[in-house]
């Protein structure tokens, strides 16, 4: 499977591919690196969202997981750059309940491209599992932020 590491603000990223779109972004490097195009076009991609770019909206993803967990990642996608919903919102628009929508978040085999840090609890930040939890879920928030308020 092409794999492809990159150093990033929130840590080493791997990405993986599998029959022309990514399946996996996981935080550290990978012992394999084997880029394709693809890859090295979301490796850029990244890298520009990281320097305060545009949001990588365009790379053609396919996470493996049941068919909810793919309504709630697709529900996800949808949620603009700099802004976010909660939990419960994310429930009534894709279905479930909000525990079900933080237990799909968890399970997101591809963080930051399907944006799981935008989700909120209705009394804070909520969880995340990615990198280093609430540190990177508040740095995203806050890179965000920042880029859509230029």
């Amino acid at each position: 499977m092409p794999a492809l590491s990159m150093h990033s603000p929130v840590g080493d990223l791997t990405l993986f591919e599998e029959d022309g779109a990514i399946v996996a972004l996981e935080w550290g490097w990978g012992s394999v690196q084997d880029p394709s195009p693809l890859l090295t076009r979301a490796k850029a991609a990244l890298d520009a969202y990281f320097d305060g770019g545009p949001w990588p909206a365009t790379l053609p993803l396919k996470p493996h997981g049941t068919p909810y967990r793919q309504k709630i990642w697709a529900a996800l996608r949808t949620i603009p750059a700099g802004q976010t919903r909660s939990y419960a919102e994310i429930a009534a628009q894709a279905g479930g309940s909000a525990r079900s929508v933080g237990g799909a978040n968890a399970a997101n085999p591809i963080p930051i491209l399907i944006p799981c840090h935008r989700v909120l609890g209705t009394q804070g930040l909520g969880g995340y599992s990615g990198g280093e939890g609430l540190p990177t879920k508040r740095h995203l928030l806050e890179l965000e932020t920042r880029t859509t308020n230029k």
